[in-house]
């Protein structure tokens, strides 16, 4: 090896540990998405409790995003999230496609995957823009999307786990996905069934409307146990996006921009035979 090229790669080594973790690849994506959401609810929460629209202990998530102005910083808030998740599932996608380009059960559970994240993160935007209190139903379904086919998701992220490890993962990521998995999977039952009790008509009609509890009232119990269900919940899938970090450091994209003429007002036909590509924008 020449002194030049062992300049270079004692350079580019040590520029390498000099990095950030959060630096490395595409690793703040996941890291963006889950600094965002988390500072949506958090945001969200204070402004509601500030300005008394709801109780300070445990409200749904919902709930804080109900009123005006929480609800605007809600929902713009949600709507990056959406972003930020859609494009974490497909950087995921295409790792695990190069990484397992022959092997068929694999490519269908990771396009399974996309699918079921992408159908996730649509569920996302519909929570952001239709209020609980204003269109529950849709709201609601929007809550399923998100959670029940998001759980679905995790589910196959962990088999796609499984089934590379330990060529491709460690066995310490698979079963971190797993736990956060069983996390959401009990946070679900735990929220599923207490809502079903409190919104069962043995407490009250009209409850979705209800933005503040005495504790003293009939309900309350199943009511807490459901809000802190979903709280759990929702912390489970940005834990899960968590695992993401260290398998997103050793991936980088690059856009390729395949011109079809000199010029804009040329057919593509009449540059066909001179095409060529340009690389841009380096690794995202």
């Amino acid at each position: 090896m020449s002194s030049d090229a062992l300049f270079l790669s004692v350079w580019w080594q040590k520029s390498a540990l000099e990095m950030w973790w959060f630096q490395q690849g595409l690793s703040f994506l996941p890291v963006a998405l889950v600094v965002w959401s988390a500072a949506s609810f958090v945001f969200s929460y204070i402004t509601a409790i500030v300005l008394h629209h709801v109780d300070p202990l445990v409200p749904y998530i919902s709930d804080t995003g109900t009123i005006p102005p929480e609800r605007c910083l809600f929902g713009i808030m949600l709507n990056v999230s959406t972003f930020l998740g859609m494009a974490t599932m497909y950087i995921r996608y295409k790792q695990v496609s190069a990484l397992s380009p022959e092997k068929p059960k694999i490519l269908r559970l990771n396009k399974l995957g996309l699918m079921l994240g992408w159908m996730s993160c649509f569920g996302l935007c519909i929570i952001a823009n239709f209020q609980k209190c204003i269109l529950y139903y849709i709201h609601v379904l929007g809550a399923c999307l998100t959670f029940g086919v998001g759980s679905i998701y995790m589910l196959v992220q962990t088999i796609l786990s499984y089934l590379m490890q330990p060529e491709l993962h460690s066995k310490d990521i698979f079963w971190a996905r797993l736990a956060v998995f069983l996390w959401s999977c009990s946070s679900i039952l735990s929220m599923f069934v207490s809502s079903v009790v409190l919104y069962s008509g043995l407490y009250g009609q009209n409850l979705v409307q209800k933005l503040h509890w005495d504790p003293q009232e009939r309900g309350y119990t199943p009511h807490i146990i459901s809000t802190v269900s979903e709280w759990s919940l929702a912390f489970s899938f940005l834990s899960f996006f968590l695992t993401y970090i260290r398998d997103f450091q050793k991936i980088s994209l690059r856009a390729v921009v395949s011109l079809q003429g000199q010029t804009l007002h040329e057919s593509p036909g009449s540059f066909r035979a001179e095409e060529q590509a340009l690389l841009i924008a380096g690794s995202i």
